[in-house]
Order: C-alpha cells, then sequence, then structure tokens
C-alpha cells in the first residue's frame, strides 16, 4: 500500500510539471463544475437547497473516485496506482497557477492590459483601474491562497486518507477539491445558495491553509516568519487563506492588500516585479515540498507498527 500511494503521488507530481492540466473536454474538476451550473441561481429556499448541494455533490464525487479506483486495484496495484495518480493529479495545480501569476507579474511591466486580463483567471476583484503594483499584489496573493486550495488541501486529503486505503484517499482528495470547486462557484455574499459551501470550505481549509503556511516559511528558508505572518492572519474576512497570504507577504516584506477588504503588512510597499516573482519561485519550493511530505506521510501506511 505505502509505495503503491508513494507511486500515485509522483505520478500526479509528474503529470503537473509536464502537462499543467488534463485536457478540459476529460478534466474532472471541469466536468463537476457543469454539474455545479444548474444550482447557481435564485431558489425559492436557497440556504436549504445550497445545503443539500453542499453535502451531497462533493460526497457523490468522492465516493466516485473511490469506487473507480477499488475497481483499478481489483485488476492491480500498478493499474490502481496509475488511475489514483492521475485522479490526483485532476485535483492539483501547481504548476499553472505559478505560470499565471508569472504571466502577470510579467505584463505589469510591458502589456498592462494583458496583465489585467491574466489576473481575472486568479482573482474575483474588479481589476480595471489597479495600478501595476496592486496587480502583482493581486497575483501573489492569489498564488499564495491558491497555494493552499488548489495543491495541500487534496495532497492532505489524499495523504490521511490513504492510511485507510487507496480508495479512500483518492475519494478524500476528490471530495477536498470537490469542495473548494462549490465554494469558488458559488461561495459568494451575492449568492445565499452558496452559504453552505463557504462554510463547508472554511472548515475543510483550515488545517490545509495553516500547513501551507508552514511550507511556504520552509521553502524561503525562514521558519521565525510565521510570528510575524501571524499579526495580519486574521485581517482577511476568510478565516483561513491570511495564513498563507500574510506568511508570503512577510517573507517578501511586502505589502498585499485587496481595497475595502484586507491589508498585509501596511507599513511595507507594495511587491516590486522582483520581488513578486520571487514570490512565485517561493510558492512553487513550497508546492514542491507538499508533495514530498504527501509522499512521506502516505508512504507511511504501508509500515507496521
Amino acid at each position: 500500500m505505502g509505495l503503491t500511494a508513494m507511486g500515485a503521488v509522483s505520478l500526479s507530481l509528474t503529470g503537473d510539471l509536464l502537462l499543467e492540466e488534463p485536457p478540459e473536454r476529460v478534466h474532472p474538476v471541469a466536468l463537476f463544475g457543469r454539474l455545479v451550473i444548474p444550482f447557481d441561481r435564485k431558489w425559492r429556499c436557497p440556504k436549504l437547497v445550497g445545503t443539500l448541494v453542499a453535502l451531497t455533490l462533493p460526497l457523490g464525487a468522492g465516493l466516485l473516485g473511490a469506487a473507480v479506483t477499488a475497481a483499478a486495484l481489483e485488476v492491480g496495484p500498478m493499474v490502481g496506482a496509475i488511475l489514483a495518480g492521475f485522479v490526483l493529479f485532476s485535483t492539483v495545480s501547481l504548476r499553472m497557477l505559478v505560470s499565471v501569476a508569472r504571466e502577470v507579474i510579467d505584463g505589469t511591466g510591458t502589456d498592462s492590459a494583458g496583465a489585467r486580463e491574466s489576473v481575472s483567471a486568479l482573482v474575483g476583484r474588479e481589476t480595471d483601474s489597479l495600478s501595476a503594483g496592486e496587480l502583482r499584489s493581486a497575483a501573489v496573493e492569489s498564488a499564495a491562497e491558491n497555494l493552499a486550495d488548489g495543491v495541500v488541501a487534496p495532497l492532505t486529503a489524499f495523504a490521511l486518507g490513504v492510511h485507510v486505503s487507496l480508495a479512500v484517499g483518492v475519494g478524500a482528495a476528490v471530495w477536498v477539491k470537490a469542495v473548494n470547486t462549490l465554494d469558488s462557484m458559488l461561495g459568494y455574499q451575492s449568492k445565499p445558495v452558496g452559504w453552505a459551501s463557504a462554510r463547508l470550505d472554511d472548515i475543510v481549509m483550515w488545517l490545509p491553509a495553516r500547513i501551507s503556511a508552514v511550507c511556504l516559511a520552509v521553502a524561503a528558508g525562514d521558519p521565525g516568519v510565521l510570528l510575524r505572518a501571524r499579526e495580519w492572519a486574521a485581517a482577511p474576512p476568510s478565516p483561513n487563506s491570511g495564513w498563507p497570504m500574510a506568511t508570503l507577504a512577510a517573507v517578501l516584506d511586502v505589502r498585499l492588500a485587496k481595497a475595502e477588504t484586507y491589508v498585509l503588512n501596511p507599513d511595507a510597499a507594495l511587491p516590486t516585479a522582483s520581488e513578486a516573482r520571487r514570490g512565485t519561485w517561493i510558492v512553487a519550493g513550497a508546492g514542491l515540498l507538499a508533495f514530498l511530505l504527501a509522499g512521506v506521510v502516505a508512504g507511511l501506511s504501508g509500515v507496521s507498527p
């Protein structure tokens, strides 16, 4: 079990580095998103509908992932590991996250319009009036926050779940990714149907957000930065996203801010292009560290007491 689980983590990392993302037409997350779209409308009882959606859709996705993995394992451990690696690969996104953030950062010096268009793929805020420094801030913030959502969360779920079985590990990773996807699609104040999805995501992301902060601090070679980050971690309205964002703000000693919402490290200046690029390298390093830790923890599932 341990070697099979480690193999699945290695395959998911290889897929991420080589391919970035599965093709959209077969991407499990894209397919799940299409399933969510019909629920994104007004309802007579939005919180009730939203609660049912938050409880059933991710659970169904997780059970499907677990069932398919269990079936693959019946064929053989190698087949099970390959399938588990592909499914896990579809739940993580490190290379694309870093690539888009760097595209925004590079564009702030040469193509502001292109940078604004690119950053829209990362953030939900209005970008038309953002300065170059604010665009770089948005890119760095998003890279830190999505490290937790798009890398650490599914890897953590897999690494813990695989101690029960490989199928449970895959199902847990899929469930977490589905919860994150629901929150990203429905979890806004303007959408009452997304209330339950947002609350569930807050619970699910508590541990991954803090693990992400630790990974960022270690990747930067400055674990003590967590003490400085703690001062600003509660500034964002989310109970979790402030941790990785504040840690990266402290590591880079830059101000990261969203207008009328939060300011992290308020006494510093907005990131320069070089500081922002360094931030993406740190995020990339933290993501690789998360894969390594997940592989180690998953590998221990095969060690007898």
